[in-house]
Order: C-alpha cells, then sequence, then structure tokens
C-alpha cells in the first residue's frame, strides 16, 4: 500500500526488530514518515484504501498519526518524530532495505542491538515510576481510547452506529 501510493517510511519499533531476529513481540506495525503536507495527503489515500481512519490518540503536536481499521484491529502507527533521532534522513541512512512481498520496505537496522541488549540483560536499568503515577497514567490512556473508541463510532454513517444494547434498524427505529 505504501509503494501503491508514493508514501516513504521506514519501519521502526518492535516490528523492524522481530523482523531482524530480535526475541520481541508487538500487535502493531510503527512507520517513520516526513511530516509534509504532500505525505499527510497520501496517507490519507492509503488509510482510504485499507478501509481504515486516520486518528491523533496523543496530544496533536506529538506528531504521532494512526491508522485504525475497527473490523480486524488493524492498527499502523506513522510517526513524524522520534525522540533521539534528528531527521527523517538520519535514520533512512542507517535503514536496510528488505524485499516485502516484492517491493521494497526500509527497516530500521540499529533496532535489534538495543532490543538484543534489553532482552540479555543488558545496561538498560528500568525506571522506576510511583504506584499511583501508574495508575493515573493507565487512567488517563483508558480515558484517551474511550474518547477515541466513541469519535470513531460518531464518525460512522447512522445506519452503522450501534449502542451495546440495540442495534438501528433504518434511520428512526432501534432493537435489542
Amino acid at each position: 500500500m505504501l509503494a501503491e501510493h508514493g508514501l516513504e517510511a521506514i519501519l521502526i519499533g518492535n516490528a523492524a526488530a522481530a523482523l531482524q531476529g530480535a526475541p520481541v513481540t508487538t500487535v502493531d506495525l510503527d512507520f517513520l514518515i516526513r511530516k509534509t503536507p504532500r505525505n499527510l495527503q497520501k496517507l490519507t489515500a492509503v488509510a482510504k484504501t485499507l478501509g481504515a481512519m486516520v486518528l491523533r490518540p496523543h496530544y496533536p503536536v506529538s506528531g504521532l498519526f494512526r491508522l485504525m481499521r475497527d473490523d480486524d484491529g488493524l492498527q499502523l502507527d506513522f510517526m513524524t518524530v522520534i525522540h533521539g533521532v534528528r531527521s527523517f534522513e538520519s535514520l533512512r541512512s542507517r535503514s536496510q532495505t528488505w524485499d516485502f512481498a516484492g517491493h521494497a520496505l526500509l527497516v530500521e537496522a540499529f533496532v535489534v542491538a538495543r532490543s538484543t541488549q534489553r532482552s540479555a540483560g543488558g545496561p538498560v536499568k528500568p525506571k522506576l515510576v510511583p504506584r499511583k503515577q501508574q495508575l493515573d497514567a493507565l487512567r488517563a490512556e483508558s480515558d484517551r481510547a474511550l474518547i477515541e473508541a466513541i469519535r470513531r463510532l460518531l464518525d460512522k454513517p447512522m445506519e452503522e452506529r450501534t449502542h451495546f444494547l440495540r442495534k438501528r434498524i433504518g434511520l428512526r427505529a432501534s432493537a435489542i
């Protein structure tokens, strides 16, 4: 889909690490893209082709665009900023090109060293966070997820909206 719409992206995160053999798992795919008006148009076209919605699940300045498809739970995250990475070009120069179903896919190359170091008990120490702070962060993330789910439901056409006990029948009726 990325090649079809001309969106240049670099696969990053756990999916990139797993592709290179690191012992990690993930439920989504993370990509880095350039934040340009044209790339955002391409991203919208990719979402439309996939039957997904483009969401901004975190504070808008975070630079995260999430493609979500409720039917099967597809989740693709497109980031425009990554902590510690100066530019798309700097990461691109350190990436490897992989053949993925006959298409070239840029994959972050140095992920394995970081992930393997973490899984092997290397020098990366876990940060201790107070329990109250963890619970507050979890509550805030749950609230954001609920708001996004409501927003996605409201974006659907009226005949596709459902309530947990009622289903809409036509324009004026509903049934349990």
